[in-house]
């Protein structure tokens, strides 16, 4: 089953989270994930639970995949950039 990771990202630092771009591409790509968006527009309709900034999509073949992917070295190796550029809510939620 597809499996979704969805990402609310706020940046603090967009100069430094474009490296971080850069290299986590290549590493989805290499997992088997595909961009199904990636910081377009947004239109909030309703935001009793959340109000999110900027958001990305991505997918996976399945959850083993998506997990393989965030827990991998070369993943893990380049979080800190991430961490240190922007604030981040991610979810994977499995789909169809």
């Amino acid at each position: 089953m597809a499996t979704y990771l969805i990402v609310d990202t706020l940046l603090d630092k967009p100069e430094r989270y474009e490296e971080y771009k850069l290299k986590a591409k290549p590493l989805v790509e290499k997992f088997g994930g595909e961009y199904l968006a990636r910081g377009g527009n947004l239109t909030l309709k309703e935001t009793d639970l959340w109000s999110p900034t900027r958001m990305v999509l991505i997918r996976f073949p399945d959850s083993q995949s998506a997990n393989r992917f965030y827990e991998s070295p070369e993943y893990q190796a380049i979080l800190p950039i991430s961490r240190e550029s922007a604030r981040r809510t991610m979810v994977m939620l499995e789909g169809i």
